[in-house]
């Protein structure tokens, strides 16, 4: 059965993080997708290890965990964009392709001959998608940044940590690069949005994506709250803004959480604890009452709480029909039976490793599932494949260019 995207041909010249995920993305769906890579040393990310994927006899490979989270779906073709011979290689493949995707910092791609207007020219139907720290416009346009910049100067570390007063206090990095992720994720949207558009009038389009503003609009209610409040956010360590109690919390042997969404909840929630004075409470009896009292609430819950094990308070939560989970660490994910049962892990062939387990793509499609999965190509893997099928280059003249070091 075909994907969603069958037919799509995407150039990827992107490397680390947001542009790379955006072409797994897309390849997952079925699109074509032509990573192009730097010969002999290829995307930064192959080399950001440990961890690296390991080989059947136990040995290490070259290839990072980082890489592989990625780039799967893709076909690597190794080029040098910074010989005239290896710009007009990828011109030639991009007037084949409908989107591209590129992270380099502004202006450089110009300086190729590779940037939207030069390749708009040749493909006035192109979808061009350029992912940057901060945008194509302002003053730090061309200033380089990564994703903690942007958790630190978008807000994103000042709501999150232990509040003031608190052992650990201070604003916390969120521990996985979000903010690229969801770049990543606002870029597919806005690729797929560009190519509805292409499609209704034939014209594509340029895509200017930073990773400064993708960060700020993750605020979602944060940032409203603010803008109609002039409040700013303090820090609720692990609790929450929304009902209370919404919050992690240590029981005898490890932590769960615990969400509390309306008064119905709570009833039935201070029934399973054995507190049901705590319903009846006049300071609590509300969801406005126990927000405003949330600092008199929260540590008689902690004291409940520390008294019994996770399991206990899970399994009285769950029968109360109460929003309660485990805090799982990585491992222990993976070890859900809900995560089992959806299949959020998958073991594909590898030809180094022999298999690998990779994280599936979390869209459900009735029609058009996403079922295959081919592995991270090797740096250059499909060189010959795309030159010869692509641009038509017979293998004298691939040697040629390999000899050359324009291709790899």
């Amino acid at each position: 059965m075909s994907g969603a995207l069958q037919g799509l041909r995407v150039l990827d010249l992107s490397r680390i993080l947001a542009g790379p995920l955006v072409g797994q993305m897309l390849g997952d769906m079925s699109a074509e997708v032509f990573k192009i890579e730097r010969p002999g040393k290829g995307d930064d990310a192959r080399e950001m290890g440990p961890p690296f994927l390991a080989r059947e006899d136990g040995s290490d490979t070259t290839t990072a965990g980082f890489y592989l989270a990625c780039n799967r779906n893709k076909k690597s073709v190794a080029i040098d964009l910074s010989q005239e011979a290896g710009q007009a290689l990828v011109r030639k493949l991009a007037r084949t392709c409908d989107v591209v995707i590129e992270n380099f910092k502004v202006g450089t791609l110009a300086r190729y001959g590779l940037d939207y207007e030069s390749l708009r020219a040749e493909n006035p139907a192109l979808v061009y998608c350029s992912i940057t720290g901060f945008g194509q416009t302002g003053p730090l346009a061309k200033k380089p940044g990564y994703d903690g910049i942007f958790q630190a100067m978008g807000g994103m570390m000042s709501v999150s940590g232990q509040p003031d007063g608190a052992p650990g206090a201070g604003p916390m990095k969120v521990g996985i690069s979000i903010v690229d992720i969801l770049t990543a994720y606002n870029a597919t949207i806005g690729i797929l949005a560009a190519l509805r558009h292409r499609d209704t009038t034939g014209s594509g389009q340029y895509l200017d994506i930073s990773l400064l503003d993708c960060g700020i609009a993750s605020l979602s209610h944060f940032a409203q709250n603010y803008l109609i409040s002039n409040e700013v956010p303090e820090r609720r360590g692990n609790g929450g803004y929304g009902g209370i109690p919404s919050q992690a919390f240590q029981c005898s042997d490890r932590q769960i959480f615990v969400v509390v969404g309306n008064n119905g909840q709570y009833s039935r929630f201070c029934d399973a604890i054995g507190r049901h004075d705590l319903f009846i409470d006049a300071r609590f009896c509300t969801g406005p009452l126990r927000i405003a009292n949330r600092k008199l609430l929260v540590p008689i819950l902690d004291d409940i709480f520390s008294k019994a094990s996770a399991q206990h308070w899970v399994t009285a939560l769950e029968a109360a029909g109460v929003p309660v989970s485990y805090v799982n660490d990585i491992r222990q994910v993976f070890e859900e039976p809900q995560v089992m049962a959806r299949g959020l892990k998958t073991t594909i062939a590898h030809p180094e490793a022999g298999s690998v387990s990779i994280i599936s793509n979390p869209l459900r499609f009735s029609l058009t599932p996403i079922e295959t999965y081919t592995p991270p190509p090797s740096l250059g893997q499909h060189s010959d494949e795309v030159l010869a099928a692509e641009l038509g280059l017979d293998a004298k003249t691939i040697m040629r260019l390999r000899e050359n070091g324009t291709v790899g």
